[in-house]
């Protein structure tokens, strides 16, 4: 049999609501009382019921953590630190998957439903409107690697494509790179527009430097495959790739590596976010580290601030990038 909290009661010699105002955050309990009660919790093994503490005071404290790429692997990466983040605050995350999902009403459906107390949009490629829609249903939001705008009206946090763009189209120039390309994830997602405008608006300001662009169906190592696959097919390959994305990167370099070709040698690559396996020996691929830790860390803590003051101003926060120097491109001159 479970052990109750009228068990607690009885073994402390106090009253059941004197066991429930001990884990009952804010709730107003003398040293003695909760020393007693949380001696005879310890000795019967007793956990409190997170259900029955949100019927008492209205906070669930669940959290929904929504994604719509699950075919990344980044974001095993981006999952196992939101969840560890949210629990260390005594918060319990709740996975849901969004995939091909753009519908924000549909989605505050489904929250509501399992009574969250905020939602984290976890989504580099969907648009401003779909957390917005939270807000404007009362729900508590924050869009994780969102993208930038001056004026914000949800939390947003993550980096500046359009800067890691021309970052990405400078770090080429500067290796020496006169035919350079530009080949991204779907070009509806907002993060693969606002990179591709960023790396064309540097490239303009080289005249020397002609570019191509390209587009892959998803963020995968497939997606990336398949349309480096179509463009060695068709011939005039560029001298140098920015892929927009780790996965892609990898699915590209699969390719030219199937091909014959390798990379820096035959064709430069460059990819964005710095992945875990973006480092193994075996890829050891040239990319722009994406801020990941300190963009997760920041949105668990506006999350937690959030539920402390439900009237607190939406703000965006920016993440600085850098490139990390690997093996697939030229060196430096």
């Amino acid at each position: 049999m479970a052990v109750t909290l009228k068990d607690v009661a009885e073994r402390a010699g106090v009253s059941r609501s004197a066991v429930s105002r001990t884990y009952t955050e804010g709730a107003s309990v003398s040293k003695q009382t909760r020393r007693k009660v949380e001696k005879a919790a310890d000795e019967l093994g007793y956990s409190p019921n997170a259900l029955a503490s949100s019927l008492t005071t209205g906070r669930t404290k669940l959290i929904g953590l929504v994604s719509n790429n699950f075919h990344n692997p980044i974001f095993l990466e981006v999952f196992d630190l939101f969840t560890k983040g949210l629990q260390e605050r005594g918060l319990r995350p709740l996975l849901v998957n969004l995939t091909d999902e753009v519908d924000p009403e549909n989605s505050v459906r489904m929250l509501r439903a399992y009574s969250v107390d905020a939602v984290i949009v976890a989504s580099s490629t969907l648009p401003e409107s779909f957390a917005e829609g939270f807000r404007e249903a009362g729900v508590p939001v924050v869009h994780s690697f969102g993208r930038h705008v001056a004026s914000p009206k949800v939390n947003v946090l993550g980096i500046n494509n359009i800067e890691a763009g021309r970052m990405a189209a400078q770090t080429l120039i500067a290796r020496g790179y006169n035919r350079v390309a530009f080949l991204g994830g779907p070009e509806s997602a907002t993060s693969t527009q606002d990179r591709h405008r960023g790396f064309t608006e540097e490239v303009n300001l080289h005249p020397d430097v002609t570019m191509t662009t390209s587009f892959a169906d998803a963020y995968s190592f497939e997606a990336g495959r398949t349309e480096m696959q179509r463009v060695l097919a068709e011939g005039g390959t560029a001298e140098a790739y920015f892929c927009g994305d780790d996965v892609l990167s990898i699915g590209v370099l699969s390719a030219i590596q199937a091909a014959g070709l390798s990379a820096p040698d035959d064709i430069g690559i460059l990819g964005l976010n710095d992945m875990e396996m973006a480092g193994w020996e075996n890829i050891n691929l040239t990319t722009i580290h994406n801020p990941i830790k300190q963009i997760i860390a920041s949105s668990v803590e506006l999350v937690s601030a959030m539920l402390k003051d439900d009237d607190r101003f939406p703000e965006a926060r920016l993440f600085a990038c850098h490139v990390v120097e690997r093996g697939t491109l030229r060196p430096l001159k």
